[in-house]
């Protein structure tokens, strides 16, 4: 038992998710979300509080969270980027990056929105400048995204009555393994100095987690200055 807020972070052992673990570290204790069961608990030891969330997001059942109980923050920061030529992508490509950048977002949304509506919690969710904008090869990707805002947009006027608030933030190009994959499809030298930093995306989390129970943070966009 803890007196700390409750916050569940997916993909919390790297990039994004890992910079957002940290920045809610003090305040929060963690439940780390991943796959690796063994590595999230040696991550979970270097925090203040913190425990593995254990678990394939594309498979969850009631099971996987009966032990959650009592939620106050639930951060959505698994993701997988699938960047390709309409012509050239096949079907299970379209439901692998749905299955993980939706469906699974929305699933454990489901399933631990009673423990989020008991506390008048808040949901985070991180999504992309994609999901505002496409282009060549972004076609799925974008797409995903683009789900990903629209759940976000319906789940918050329904959840408002029950005091539950959401968040959806949009980074711009961020120094992470994603987007090193991504450069490496463009065909593009990476350098990670010119994007915005993980941490950065983590203060925006943190803003959003800190306002006053009479508001709430709807989305945030955050791009690269372009001045490094």
């Amino acid at each position: 038992m803890t007196e700390l807020p409750i916050a569940l972070i997916t993909g919390a052992s790297r990039g994004i998710g890992l910079a957002i673990a940290r920045e809610l570290a003090p305040t929060h204790h963690l439940l780390l979300g991943g796959r690796d069961a063994d590595a999230l608990a040696a991550l979970a030891a270097t925090f203040p509080s913190a425990e593995p969330f254990a678990a394939e997001l594309t498979t969850l059942t009631p099971d996987a969270v009966e032990g959650i109980t009592a939620l106050d923050l639930l951060v959505h920061s698994a993701g997988v980027l699938q960047m390709g030529q309409i012509a050239d992508l096949t079907a299970d490509q379209w439901r692998n990056s749905f299955e993980i950048n939706v469906f699974a977002v929305a699933t454990l949304t489901r399933l631990l929105l009673p423990a989020l509506r008991e506390s008048k919690g808040q949901v985070v969710a991180i999504n992309s400048g994609s999901g505002y904008s496409s282009g060549a090869g972004s076609a799925l990707y974008s797409g995903t995204k683009f789900a990903l805002r629209a759940f976000t947009d319906a789940l918050r006027e329904e959840e408002r009555s029950h005091g539950v608030r959401v968040c959806s933030i949009h980074p711009g190009r961020v120094a992470t393994d994603m987007q090193q994959e991504l450069h490496t499809f463009e065909g593009k030298a990476y350098r990670p100095e010119e994007w915005v930093q993980p941490d950065q995306v983590a203060r925006a989390v943190r803003l959003a987690v800190d306002a006053s129970r009479d508001s709430v943070i709807e989305s945030l966009n955050i791009r690269p200055s372009g001045m490094v």
